[in-house]
């Protein structure tokens, strides 16, 4: 029997907390029934897309962003990420995805796209990031020829400055990365969110960090105030991952206010 369809509110459990952090939030148990049994995870895991290619091109940088992540505000996370395949039943049970890419890669199968469009509807978000950071470069290329398989009908749209990801934690007023090819996020919106969030400027470079804590890449042309920024960007979309538009709710105004002073 195929699962009911259900909308983003029933696919995430909001939990929010006003104090060191704005959000918590865990997978709703209303999830297809063959996962059900497995269990719903407590913890914020980020999850990086298995597909053709070089998939994995930053190792370390989500690391170094959970570490951040945890000690910024009051998520829990994992600090080792996982990394599935569009294929995987378990797809399912993370609300976040990261597809990145250096180079460009093969097409995605009829089947992943069915799976990619129906995640992506129900309420999980995607996070892409060309570490190519290269204008029109090869990765740039294929996401653009995925992405119209997936939605023909829509098309990329500039994130603008008042966007609940750019408010989500941090107050910021452009994309930040370890380069800056763009000022500025780009997004696939399907009615009030936007389940696919593209950055052009490589943003997990400016995470990456080796094992004796030395950072792999130079961040250009802003140094550590750029990286920092990208840190900060990173963060915000986690949020926004867990919780949306939660920043619209009136409750929450007071806090943002206080944050603006």
């Amino acid at each position: 029997m195929k699962a009911k369809k259900i909308e983003r509110r029933q696919f995430l459990r909001q939990a929010l907390r006003v104090g060191k952090a704005l959000a918590y939030a865990s997978l709703l148990e209303l999830l297809p029934r063959e996962l059900k049994a497995m269990g719903v995870p407590s913890k914020f895991e980020w999850t990086q897309l298995i597909y053709r290619g070089q998939w994995n091109p930053r190792p370390s940088a989500s690391k170094r962003l959970m570490w951040e992540l945890m000690k910024r505000t009051s998520v829990e996370a994992k600090l080792e990420p996982a990394s599935i395949r569009l294929t995987d039943k378990a797809l399912f049970y993370h609300p976040f995805l990261c597809l990145a890419g250096a180079q460009e890669f093969p097409p995605f199968s009829e089947e992943e796209s069915r799976i990619l469009r129906r995640y992506l509807r129900l309420g999980g978000l995607m996070l892409i990031d060309d570490c190519q950071a290269a204008g029109n470069s090869g990765f740039a290329q294929s996401v653009q020829r995925e992405i119209a398989r997936l939605f023909p009908r829509k098309s990329w749209e500039r994130l603008k400055q008042d966007h609940t990801v750019l408010r989500s934690f941090y107050l910021l007023d452009r994309a930040a990365g370890r380069v800056l090819v763009s000022p500025y996020l780009e997004g696939i919106n399907i009615e009030d969110r936007t389940p696919i969030i593209y950055s052009r400027n490589d943003l997990s470079g400016a995470w990456a960090r080796d094992d004796f804590g030395n950072w792999e890449y130079e961040v250009i042309p802003g140094g550590q105030t750029q990286r920092e920024m990208a840190f900060r960007l990173g963060i915000n979309i986690i949020m926004y991952a867990l919780a949306v538009n939660y920043k619209r709710d009136q409750i929450h105004q007071p806090f943002i206010l206080q944050r603006r002073r």
